[in-house]
């Protein structure tokens, strides 16, 4: 899962960040509404967390310029303000959840997930491409009925391809899914390729289907065929 964090308290969006990260999800921050709505306009993101309340702008406007050129990007919005009138502008603008200050981590953690298997797999509590089933709450993986044990990048790069089967996929946009800012440290995206063939190698040792296909010149496919 890749994740925007739009909060102008750094500590808070920095603790945030951290602890999500441990959980396997790629954390990009704004710190204000300039900056979120500069990512916004040039990344994707599976999921935005919004504060409302930002030094230079009001967070439902970003919501409203996210939902016009992104709207299948999941919101969460948190806010220290236990308004209702603020929960329901939100909700009837696109956010799928609410969460008011201050909050458990892990419960934050819980509804981002659950966000994204709304989003992504209809509330599937687990996901499955013919041999392969994933289950994104334990981040367990079974090949023709075989454990399938992968590195926290293996298992993000097998969700990004199941969640965009049958589409190309850049080398640039996994590497930016994976990596988030990082990748614009990195000297080039040879590594890319490397965590594919692992992928596969693993894939095929227990049975499976190597279904990655290598499109040259554009990027790589998860295909059905």
């Amino acid at each position: 899962m890749k994740l925007l964090i739009v909060e102008d308290e750094q500590e808070l969006a920095d603790n945030v960040s951290s602890y999500l990260s441990r959980e396997g999800t790629v954390c990009e921050t704004a710190y204000s509404f300039q900056e979120a709505e500069d990512r916004l306009l040039s990344f994707e993101y599976d999921i935005v967390l919004l504060d409302i309340m930002l030094p230079d702008g009001n967070g439902l406007n970003i919501l409203k310029v996210l939902k016009q050129i992104r709207p299948e990007t999941g919101v969460l919005i948190i806010s220290a303000k236990n308004a209702l009138d603020d929960k329901v502008n939100g909700l009837e603008l696109g956010a799928d959840d609410y969460l008011t200050k201050p909050f458990h981590l892990p419960e934050l953690n819980a509804r981002l997930n659950a966000i994204y298997r709304r989003r992504k797999f209809q509330g599937q509590k687990t996901i499955e491409f013919q041999d392969i089933v994933i289950n994104p709450e334990t981040h367990d993986v079974t090949v023709c009925d075989k454990p399938l044990v992968l590195t926290l990048k293996e298992y993000e790069l097998l969700l990004f391809f199941v969640t965009n089967k049958n589409r190309v996929l850049t080398k640039q946009s996994i590497a930016e899914h994976l990596w988030g800012d990082n990748v614009d440290f990195l000297d080039s995206f040879d590594f890319v390729y490397q965590h594919i063939k692992n992928l596969r190698k693993k894939i095929t040792a227990e049975g499976g289907a190597d279904n990655i296909k290598t499109i040259y010149g554009l990027g790589y496919k998860l295909s059905e065929s």
